[in-house]
């Protein structure tokens, strides 16, 4: 089968996409743009793995790599992305749980240096799912960190839900590569198990808060960092509205304020993965929530930990809270996780739109809350969203584009490999008012749709299927 290319890897191609380019939201089951406010969140239908294999793709240096959980074949395009970055002189290091089957190692070359986390019972597990490409680069702009909730498994990068995070700051990348060198006992190429501090072991280093495009970001590595509290701080911001999303919910500290913020007046809701059912926060959300709380039982995991803040509401403190970290005591005191808050109300709209496909695809409803009226960002740009359907498609679109004044556009296709495939507008003066544009692809793979308008673009990713 023809591998896609990530959709990342056309935005590079592309150029920058809309609002910023140094953070990304991804996720691995659809989402809900009708409830975007500027943004739209991307689902990456089925091609997590190849966004993942892109990035490591773009390594020159260095690839800092702890996954829980790594059991993608052998030529599987992640695979074959680190054992090529390996084969052209990237220097791998590999830290996976001890305790996990990780039967995708075997796949990768004997030469990359690995270590397994303790398996005593006084250690948890190694549960983080991080990357960091070309973190000590002197070059910032090359530092990236991959986290989130996914670990590197066939049914996780695909038919779990999971969300994604990729942010390119060298700072961060230095944060999230000390911490891994705690784990790997140096900053060496050979890890030194004797040196290694694990889970209780590992001390807090104190680089928590970060400026990345103007936003607040918050870095938290459990057990050391007390990230519990850190939920519970995040928990308490809340003005207007409150949404969680989890797999393993266990600590009812964190459910009892959830509470307490509903019976203050916050609107809350939250999905919960069958998994937490036997666990008294299940209970305490099914009496104090109602019709608020679902529940997913399909067959695959509903897999995400993430927090939304006053999405609604721009005058309080939007923020999304997400990483490995299930809300359980073991996560807390025992276990190795990492945990990001990112301040911003897209970051917070981007995760709305995915928890609201989410809870309403499990028969919910939710009721959309009011923010402020007074400093809401206006839309002033010339350009009004894009609309690209059917998408996915068997090769046939439809662009519809809306103008607030008159502009000269361009409308272009490019390619998996950044090729500039169609001009559908070159250089058009158009008028105010709706556009439409009609256009066969041919060849089956994902696309990117780029329209221009002076220094204003929107960036849209088209995926067209077998014909």
């Amino acid at each position: 089968m023809k591998k896609l290319l990530s959709i990342f890897a056309l935005l590079v191609a592309a150029g920058a996409a809309r609002g910023g380019n140094k953070i990304h939201y991804y996720f691995t089951r659809p989402v809900n743009n009708t409830v975007a406010r500027g943004e739209n969140a991307v689902y990456l239908n089925n091609c997590a793995a190849d966004t993942l294999a892109a990035y490591i793709s773009r390594a020159k240096y260095t690839l800092d790599i702890a996954v829980y959980n790594f059991n993608l074949s052998s030529g599987s395009a992640v695979t074959t992305a680190v054992n090529n970055a390996y084969n052209r002189g990237v220097q791998v290091r590999w830290i996976y749980d001890g305790s996990s089957t990780n039967s995708g190692l075997a796949g990768l070359n004997a030469g990359i240096p690995r270590l397994g986390s303790p398996t005593t019972s006084a250690y948890g597990i190694m549960h983080n799912k991080f990357l960091v490409i070309d973190g000590a680069s002197t070059n910032a702009a090359d530092a990236i960190v991959w986290t989130g909730s996914t670990n590197w498994t066939t049914n996780q990068v695909a038919g779990d839900y999971n969300n994604i995070v990729v942010i390119q700051d060298s700072a961060l990348a230095h944060a999230y590569i000390a911490h891994f060198n705690m784990m790997w006992g140096g900053s060496g190429m050979t890890p030194s198990p004797s040196a290694s501090k694990f889970g209780p072991d590992k001390t807090d280093l104190g680089r928590h808060i970060f400026t990345i495009e103007g936003k607040r970001v918050e870095l938290y590595f459990s057990p050391a960092d007390g990230t519990n509290t850190q939920i519970q701080n995040a928990i308490n911001t809340a003005d207007k509205d409150l949404y969680f999303a989890m797999y393993t919910f266990t600590d009812n500290s964190d459910a009892n304020l959830i509470m307490a913020k509903k019976s203050a007046g916050v609107y809350v809701a939250g999905i919960d993965d069958s998994y937490s059912n036997s666990y008294t926060p299940y209970s305490t959300f099914t009496a104090g929530l109602g019709a608020n709380f679902k529940v997913y039982s399909g067959s695959d995991l509903y897999h995400n930990k993430f927090l939304i803040v006053d999405q609604s509401d721009v005058c309080s403190d939007p923020l999304v809270l997400t990483g490995s970290h299930n809300w359980t005591v073991s996560a807390n005191t025992k276990n190795d996780e990492n945990t990001l808050i990112i301040h911003d109300d897209t970051a917070a709209n981007v995760y709305y739109q995915s928890f609201y496909a989410n809870f309403t695809a499990l028969g919910g409803a939710l009721t959309a809350q009011r923010g402020c009226s007074v400093g809401v960002p206006q839309i002033v740009d010339a350009l009004a969203e894009c609309n690209i359907f059917p998408n996915p498609t068997t090769g046939d679109i439809h662009i519809s584009y809306t103008l607030n004044a008159p502009q000269t556009v361009n409308v272009e296709l490019y390619d998996m490999l950044g090729r500039r495939v169609a001009i559908l507008a070159d250089n058009n003066l158009q008028a105010a008012g709706q556009h439409n544009l009609d256009y066969t692809i041919a060849a089956a793979g994902i696309y990117l749709a780029r329209i221009t308008t002076g220094a204003q673009q929107l960036l849209r990713p088209i995926v067209v299927t077998t014909h």
